[in-house]
């Protein structure tokens, strides 16, 4: 029965794993993180979310990465899934 319950206790680890596996918090990536993890986002787009962020704080929404200087509409939908804001 330990087994078993190892065995479960194992795959509920993986499946959390999965499940947060390319996300990025958006208040505390740096620039290396931001673009691995956002399709469309480069050093200076990184760059930039990081100096927007310093200047005003941290995001609120996903949809204020709208205001950051070279980031648009149909990147900020490619990436809205996986950007969490805790």
């Amino acid at each position: 029965m330990n087994i078993i319950k190892s065995l479960v206790f194992c795959v509920c680890l993986i499946f959390a794993a999965l499940a947060n596996a390319g996300q990025i918090n958006i208040n505390t990536a740096d620039v290396p993180a931001l673009t691995k993890e956002m399709q469309g986002v480069g050093k200076t787009r990184a760059e930039a979310i990081i100096a927007y962020r310093k200047k005003n704080g941290p995001f609120r929404s996903v949809d204020e990465l709208l205001k950051v200087n070279g980031i648009g509409n149909r990147t900020v939908e490619k990436n809205r899934q996986n950007i969490i804001l805790k």
